[in-house]
């Protein structure tokens, strides 16, 4: 899969362009803020119709603009396929396929698959549980799009679900107890929608954790497969993977008080935790600490690193050579991993590489070069 030629309608700080692409490595050079991220992150918006870079869609769109659009021709398996979505904010997106409507942008999602490795992925590493959660549900959905539809369900009932908790713990009388029986059925949702997320989250872990100790090994200095391990950590004491629909229904019983006390969902798969470990091996006997607060900051990047190229990894052995961006990530590590880095990606269908100088950019990753500056993207003869 490679996308062929990418188009952009008042996208960040692109009015118009066009630009044809190819298979194999691109580096788009410039200096900061000229507006090279700008480009990948619109191709890895197609992948899950949400940014590397900001929560909302708002940023995306040109100031002074109502709309932005994306458009791109990705070839897969030698067939070419126009894909297009039109952001507005405050409004409902819209997305299309060959020029015919879809009837939910999320549609689009997973047609193309990015893994977007940024200077920022110190946070998968050091950051808020949270943002490990992000890395697990945007993979999940590119491997099974419907999930996107489980993900932005389960969003909407913890929303409401939050504020029928708020209510509930204020009122009284007859008030209190229809609040308290609209919240039975709230949780019941809960329940079912997250128990499909949990149960996806823990099969991806499973799938991923080889992965894992195989990228960890490539990129640190002197590391076996056996060092780098994760866990996922449920809001509940799981016991075993069966009815976790019931398991997380006894959960919110037994924190119902607690609950209402604070006005807030305290158990389901937003409250729960992905940790990192590092250890000497495979053994229980070994001794494992969590990457956070324990790791050097090079054995932090090198966790990073092997996530994203897990992640990669695994994308690849359900079928699909994901389209790889290196948004960067040059310019955050040392001469030998990112030597090591480019090696390991170099053979992928396609790689978009930014860089503030062509320096940055490894030998392995030489190939097609753009140069980026007052909003204008030329080819380097």
């Amino acid at each position: 899969m490679h996308v062929a030629h990418l188009t952009l309608h008042d996208f960040r700080s692109y009015a118009d362009l066009d630009v044809a692409l190819e298979p194999g490595a691109t580096a788009f050079i410039g200096r900061n803020g000229q507006g090279k991220t700008n480009l990948v992150e619109a191709i890895d918006y197609l992948s899950r119709l949400s940014s590397h870079r900001v929560a909302t869609d708002t940023p995306l769109v040109r100031a002074g603009a109502d709309q932005a659009i994306v458009r791109a021709s990705v070839v897969k398996d030698g067939r070419t396929a126009l894909l297009e979505v039109e952001l507005n904010p405050g409004r409902a997106n819209r997305a299309r396929i060959n020029r015919s409507p879809l009837p939910r942008p999320r549609e689009l999602v997973g047609l193309v698959r990015t893994v977007v490795f940024a200077p920022d992925d110190l946070t998968l590493v050091k950051g808020d549980p949270s943002d490990r959660r992000k890395l697990l549900d945007d993979l999940l959905v590119l491997r099974v799009p419907r999930l996107a539809g489980v993900r932005a369900d389960y969003d909407r009932i913890l929303k409401q679900r939050n504020s029928l908790l708020k209510t509930a713990g204020v009122a009284r009388g007859g008030s209190r107890d229809a609040a308290m029986s609209t919240l039975e059925i709230w949780d019941d949702n809960l329940a079912r929608v997250g128990a499909e997320l949990l149960g996806a989250r823990l099969q991806l872990v499973e799938d991923l954790r080889p992965y894992l100790g195989k990228a960890y090994e490539a990129v640190a200095r002197g590391a076996s497969r056996d060092d780098a391990d994760l866990e996922y950590r449920a809001s509940i004491d799981l016991a075993g993977t069966d009815d976790l629909p019931g398991q997380l229904l006894d959960a919110i019983a037994a924190r119902r008080k607690d609950e209402l006390d604070r006005g807030i969902s305290l158990v389901g798969p937003h409250r729960d935790e992905l940790l990192l470990t590092l250890g000497t091996g495979p053994d229980p006997g070994d001794l494992r600490l969590p990457v956070k607060g324990y790791a050097s900051h090079g054995e932090s990047w090198s966790f990073a690193l092997a996530l994203r190229l897990a992640s990669y990894d695994l994308l690849r052995a359900d079928g699909d050579d994901p389209i790889l961006v290196l948004d960067d990530v040059f310019a955050e590590l040392d001469g030998e991993r990112r030597n090591q880095l480019a090696q390991l990606v170099a053979g992928a269908e396609q790689v978009l590489v930014t860089a503030a100088v062509a320096a940055d950019v490894p030998d392995a990753l030489q190939g097609a070069r753009f140069l980026v500056a007052d909003g204008q993207v030329t080819r380097d003869a």
